[in-house]
């Protein structure tokens, strides 16, 4: 019986699931595409490179969608169950809540670690190989191209005016080229057409004008000018930038997001290094001068004693200003040394937040889980539209205090651990609770729970309002 229960419990979950996740990388991707559409538009790229674009773009996409997913189809899954008492019926044949939610926790612990290998091995990879992508697209130039009776400098060093043009054939008509490469000299060619053509590589564009003169001057003399008719001439033009060149993934260096734990690790090892050795140099130093200041001061006494007899204290106030340059040394290294180990602990800090991260963000489906269920048991938010609200509710709970901890635990106001960790604690403590109570009935009075009773307030109020 408990096979078919928890069969039948998960078999609810799945297509709530796959809608949710679907439909939250939609979003994203909606929103991705706004923000980069400058970037893409007019840069003649082809289909499969704003595929690739889109598809490493989806790995973060698919981080954040998962434990919403989570979430969703927990509420909608024992929402509709609720709403259906077949709760009831599990309860009354000794299943318990834990009973019910434990196939969907087996569920949700796979999915965490599937998500945080994710997390860590591919994700990092994606993030990189879209930069470095995203870095190719911004290099290229727009895609060349001539509108009639305007004026196009898109090419560097020439200015091509041409008062009729076939886009599909590429031909020209009326072309007036204007050659600004001669620093010493003026070169305009005319022409009756022409056709436009990129070499195979895009870095020359080929023009075949027909029918046409140049017109030279050099060095602005009239002697030095000169008129040429042609009935075919061909000009190549440098283009280099038309075409995308793809970059070597280790040309640009990663940042944080863009790491594996263990490289992170790393970095974090070396800062925390670096800081204690930080901490020895400035102690050496202290001891170095304070042994040098004690001498120094042994001295002092000895050679006044010596020169007091003498009436001659020269000697005293040269160990004395010696003394006092050393103090203002020391002083000045010591709080030079302070912002390098802030600096270096400040950088292992960031580190850290990310890695926490790593973990926070896959085991908040546990979390879920746990706010989910009774959740839905309770407001018996078996519809779209109640779930969807719950799941934006507590998405936005969580993100605050993610982003948040992010936030404090970069300025030093907060442990790194406890920052990314935040948000689980707060939404799983509150997910325990609730758990605790839906399985002991601790939220029904006479029969009806009180979010029960608000709904119903707010059906009766918005039914009250449509009739009227």
């Amino acid at each position: 019986m408990f096979k078919l229960l928890s069969l039948y419990v998960l078999r609810n979950h799945a297509a709530p699931f796959f809608f949710g996740v679907v439909l939250v990388v939609f979003l994203f991707l909606f929103q991705f595409i706004l923000k980069s559409i400058d970037q893409l538009v007019g840069k003649g790229l082809d289909t499969w490179v704003i595929l690739q674009l889109i598809g490493l773009n989806t790995a973060w996409m698919l981080v954040l969608a998962v434990p919403i997913g989570v979430l969703f189809s927990t509420l909608m899954a024992f929402g509709s169950m609720s709403a259906a008492h077949e709760v009831t019926i599990f309860k009354s044949s000794g299943a318990s809540l834990w009973r019910m939610m434990t196939p969907v926790m087996i569920s949700g612990i796979i999915l965490t670690l599937a998500l945080f290998w994710f997390n860590d091995e591919v994700l990092p990879e994606a993030n990189h190989r879209a930069k470095v992508l995203m870095s190719d697209i911004t290099r290229k130039k727009p895609t060349f191209s001539i509108e009639a009776g305007q004026f196009s400098n898109a090419i560097d060093g020439y200015t091509i005016l041409a008062r009729s043009v076939d886009s599909l054939r590429g031909t020209l008509k009326g072309v007036t080229i204007y050659d600004n490469t001669k620093s010493q000299g003026l070169n305009i060619v005319s022409a009756d057409s022409g056709v436009a053509s990129f070499t195979p590589d895009e870095s020359k564009l080929m023009l075949d004008l027909y029918k046409g003169e140049i017109h030279q001057l050099y060095n602005n003399e009239v002697r030095d000018y000169r008129i040429v008719v042609f009935e075919k001439y061909q000009i190549l033009m440098n283009a280099s930038g038309f075409s995308l060149s793809r970059s070597k993934e280790d040309a640009i260096s990663r940042g944080d997001r863009e790491m594996h734990i263990r490289d992170m690790q790393r970095i974090v090892d070396e800062s925390h290094a670096s800081a204690m050795q930080v901490d020895k140099t400035v102690y050496k130093q202290f001891e170095k001068q304070y042994k040098y200041l004690i001498g120094k001061e042994n001295l002092s006494d000895r050679r006044y004693e010596r020169e007091d007899e003498e009436g001659d204290d020269t000697s005293l106030r040269t160990a004395m200003k010696n003394a006092s340059k050393r103090v203002d040394f020391l002083i000045s290294s010591a709080n030079s040394s302070i912002m390098r180990k802030s600096e270096y602990e400040l950088r292992a800090k960031q580190y850290i937040v990310e890695i926490q991260k790593k973990y926070a963000i896959p085991f908040a489906c546990i979390v879920f889980i746990l706010v989910g269920c009774p959740l839905g048991i309770i407001t018996k938010g078996g519809n779209f539209g109640f779930s969807a609200a719950i799941t934006l509710g507590f998405y936005i709970l969580y993100w605050a205090c993610l982003i948040g901890g992010e936030k404090l635990a970069d300025r030093g106001i907060m442990s790194p651990v406890l920052s990314m960790w935040l948000g689980n604690i707060i939404v799983g403590l509150l997910g325990l609770y609730l758990t605790i109570r839906v399985n002991n009935e601790s939220f029904k009075i006479g029969g009806v729970s009180l979010l029960g009773r608000l709904k119903k307030k707010v059906i009766d109020y918005s039914s009250k309002l449509k009739s009227q």
